[in-house]
């Protein structure tokens, strides 16, 4: 009979990990715990061992390794870290994965909160992840809204396991932030690697791989789970256009208006469409404009998108109405660049007459920073012009920046778009539904018109109704559409309200 043998303490085996070359004894460690000790003293050191190797290597992280604000490690300590437990899993039949956490619309919290409250957000959201995972997962932060998780070694992290933790991670960061007396609300989109998927064991080929999921997740639209894939990696190309490719989609027609319906929450009709920008890649499919956007910004093709995205919107606005197909207005947005070119009003008019289109059948969509932090005066003098040929005015993004009543009123603005943030659960959440009424009442007393943009669930959509918000648009009325679908989702669109109870106004 075996005599019974000490299991080497937790401290003894750390430091044994300390010295990476011990792991090409791990089995031999493992055989004289069994010879010595019995299944129990091989189960523990099996057990014991691995965490070692893990507390080992997360503690490596320095504190000019760690994140200022959130005191989580940086992207240097984090591969190092990851490196450690790829290897320590290959010697011990475990396994790990890797999920990158991109926490959305940061800037626009920034903007309209301030840095002090974004840094705020951030620990509060890195808490919550910590407290989401295991203990001893790895919780790093890589850049400004990003985060990634390395799980501590596993026996299996499969698809489903990984797509559970992300939902459960996304849910921790959906619950609404109290700071400094304000409720703001965050989502989050996930990427990951599982091991079986991953090019390479190393920590440099997992975390890139979780960053192309990511990427995907983005493209995808807010709150999206991607797994990491191979055909993926070709996908990423897509996030670095080519300049001269992007130039020559311009001029021949592959950046194209996709056109998202807006509807009256009293009638359920739609009285017009937004034209969005969407670049057809005949291999890379359709490619949204935040990663086209700033490509062009630096070509100084801005300008040039705007004219191209006008002539299209307008084109397809006069064959619906040769077609008899109702749409009321077509609205586009407008950059402060081209707000500001003297020839704007010229341009526009003969635009307008060129498809035989009244000028109130445009709305142009202006950004509330756009109109906040103008000081040119020929930008007002142009949206003032542009209001007395008949173009209606939309203030975009409506609550996100610091438009003053003065300068509504100073641009003529016909219509507040309220952005997403004040809109996201605002059907079960008070505070949302104050500050939504307060907007309500504002823009009533200033006899401006409502718009609620990113309505994406029916309860936000009744809750807008019932507060009195004049306009909707979002997922949870149609995702943007190419023209060549825009006339068969109507007609499924009409069918459907004929025959369902109108969401109205102040139900009850």
């Amino acid at each position: 009979m075996r005599k019974p043998v000490a299991v080497p303490d937790f401290a003894t085996l750390r430091r044994i990990a300390a010295k990476p070359q011990s792991i090409a004894f791990l089995p031999a460690i493992f055989l004289a715990a069994y010879w010595f000790g019995g299944e129990a003293a091989l189960i523990v050191s099996s057990v014991i061992f691995p965490a070692a190797v893990y507390a080992f290597y997360a503690d490596r992280a320095r504190p000019h390794q760690r994140d200022g604000q959130t005191g989580l490690p940086l992207r240097p300590a984090f591969i190092t870290t990851l490196d450690g437990v790829l290897e320590t899993s290959v010697a011990n039949g475990r396994t790990t994965a890797c999920l990158m956490i991109e926490i959305e619309n940061l800037g626009a919290i920034s903007a309209s909160y301030g840095v002090e409250t974004t840094h705020t957000l951030q620990k509060i959201a890195a808490k919550r992840i910590v407290e989401t995972v295991r203990e001893h997962d790895i919780v790093a932060k890589l850049a400004e809204s990003r985060f990634a998780v390395a799980l501590a070694p596993v026996h299996r992290a499969d698809l489903e396991t990984l797509i559970q933790l992300s939902s459960r991670i996304q849910a921790a960061l959906a619950e609404p932030y109290s700071i400094n007396a304000s409720k703001i609300y965050g989502s989050a989109s996930i990427g990951f690697c599982t091991p079986t998927r991953a090019p390479a064991q190393t920590a440099a080929a997992y975390i890139d791989a979780a960053e192309v999921a990511l990427l995907d997740a983005i493209h995808n639209g807010s709150g999206s789970i991607r797994a990491y894939s191979s055909d993926l990696t070709g996908r990423q190309s897509a996030q670095t256009c080519d300049p001269d490719e992007l130039g020559a989609a311009l001029e021949n027609g592959h950046i194209v208006p996709w056109f998202q319906p807006q509807v009256s929450t009293d009638t359920g009709e739609v009285t017009g469409m937004e034209a969005l920008a969407r670049w057809e890649h005949p291999e890379r499919g359709v490619i949204l404009p935040a990663t086209f956007l700033p490509v062009l910004e630096e070509l100084g093709l801005l300008e040039r998108l705007g004219e191209v995205i006008r002539f299209h919107a307008l084109s397809a606005l006069r064959d619906w109405d040769q077609g008899d197909v109702k749409i009321g207005s077509i609205s586009v947005n407008f950059t402060a660049t081209e707000l500001a070119n003297p020839k704007l009003v010229e341009k526009l008019t003969w635009e307008l007459d060129r498809f035989d289109l009244s000028p109130d059948r445009l709305e142009i969509e202006i950004l509330e920073n756009v109109i906040a932090a103008t000081d040119d005066d020929i930008i007002p003098r142009n949206i003032r012009a542009l209001k007395a040929i008949g173009c209606r005015i939309d203030l975009d993004d409506y609550g996100t920046g610091h438009a003053s009543i003065a300068n509504i009123r100073r641009f003529s603005v016909d219509r507040i778009k309220i952005d997403r943030s004040y809109v996201a659960r605002c059907d079960r959440d008070r505070e949302q539904q104050n500050m939504l009424t307060a907007i309500l009442t504002m823009a009533e007393q200033l006899n401006l018109e409502t718009l609620a943009e990113g309505v994406e669930t029916l309860g936000e959509h009744a809750m807008l109704a019932q507060l009195g918000c004049g306009y909707v648009q979002g997922f949870s009325v149609s995702r943007p559409l190419p023209e060549a679908n825009v006339r068969a989702w109507l007609a499924q669109h009409h069918t459907k309200i004929a025959s369902a109870p109108t969401i109205g106004r102040h139900a009850g």
